[in-house]
């Protein structure tokens, strides 16, 4: 197993069946608060989306098609699979009064609210245009999205992780280490033990043995 797959597995946060996902990571103050120990909340029901069918990942433009915002094009910030939610920047915004304290007379911020998946369409960075998508596959085996409407193909976004670097357009700096070096085995496995590895080295002949130990 890969370091960072190994590392990412013993990071992944262990949930509850009955766990109610909401905007905030399930990591924060702010999840753990609406979700206590020993309370379990009201089922949602969820329209299934296979994961290999999900047609809308994060840094795509699309546009809304019902609400107080139909007709305008935001960028996705954020996707809740879980609850087929999907964040747009600026967009299907609420206010929330916070901050009032006994000197302070508080004050009013914007924050996006959800938006369900059925209620947007991609659009085709050709026409900047709402079209349907479906997944095919090109000659070199590798699967896209295509537009229904012009038939061409929809990139996926180009994102920027948290520390600002996009994997796609990392280059190498001289003091970088190669995936050929990283991934070059340096060590072989022996059943020697350590002494005999290092008589073995140093050439020195040694006929005796050491007694055999047994763990209980």
């Amino acid at each position: 197993m890969r370091l960072t797959a190994f590392l990412a597995a013993a990071a992944r946060v262990v949930l509850p069946k009955d766990y109610r996902y909401g905007t905030n990571r399930p990591w924060t103050v702010a999840a753990q608060r609406m979700n206590p120990p020993g309370k379990r909340r009201k089922k949602v029901f969820v329209e299934p989306v296979a994961p290999e069918d999900w047609w809308v990942l994060r840094g795509d433009t699309v546009e809304i098609l019902s609400g107080k915002d139909k007709g305008k094009q935001g960028k996705v910030i954020q996707v809740i699979r879980k609850r087929n939610w999907l964040i747009l920047q600026g967009l299907n915004t609420h206010y929330r009064f916070i901050g009032k304290t006994g000197d302070y007379r508080g004050t009013y911020i914007a924050s996006e609210a959800p938006v369900l998946l059925r209620d947007v369409a991609l659009i085709d960075p050709s026409d900047r245009k709402p079209t349907e998508i479906e997944w095919r596959f090109t000659e070199e085996g590798e699967r896209v999205r295509v537009s229904v409407r012009t038939g061409r193909i929809i990139p996926k976004p180009v994102v920027e992780r948290r520390d600002g670097i996009v994997p796609q357009q990392w280059k190498d700096g001289p003091k970088d280490t190669s995936p050929e070096d990283a991934l070059e085995k340096t060590h072989l496995a022996s059943l020697k033990t350590l002494e005999e590895e290092v008589m073995e080295k140093l050439g020195i002949q040694e006929n005796r043995r050491q007694r055999k130990s047994y763990w209980y």
